[in-house]
């Protein structure tokens, strides 16, 4: 094989590189500005911000090793805090388990024990299963 003829894939390959870096690249600013397009609509009325920052992150997560990296470090030192976010970014997101998961966590943080309506409301679910399901 000449060096002739091995230069067209060489270049084609090149070509490749660069439009596969271009668009990373593209992806990633957007990632970041949906990320700051959540951040400031979460502090707004309305629940418009978290779907907007679960959209950004999973474009940045999957256009940069870095920022993926970052994130595996965190999610390992709080796991807490970051496994429900690893449960969204998954191909079939588990999104009412986790929400409910997070009023039920938000509930024990804010109010005391004898004001927390979520746990009654879940027994009463429960219940009228059991009771569907008997009959």
């Amino acid at each position: 094989m000449s060096l002739l003829s091995a230069r067209p894939s060489v270049i084609a390959r090149a070509r490749r590189s660069f439009w596969r870096r271009v668009s990373r690249a593209i992806l990633l600013a957007v990632g970041w500005v949906l990320l700051a397009f959540g951040l400031i609509f979460a502090l707004l009325p309305g629940h418009l911000g978290l779907p907007v920052m679960i959209v950004g992150l999973i474009i940045v997560l999957r256009s940069s090793f870095g920022a993926r990296r970052r994130f595996i470090g965190l999610q390992r030192r709080h796991p807490r805090w970051f496994f429900p976010i690893r449960r969204l970014l998954r191909r079939e997101p588990e999104v009412f388990p986790v929400a409910w998961q997070q009023a039920l966590r938000i509930e024990r943080f804010l109010l005391p024990r004898r004001w927390r309506p979520a746990r009654a409301i879940r027994r009463k679910i429960f219940v009228r299963r059991k009771h569907h399901a008997t009959t």
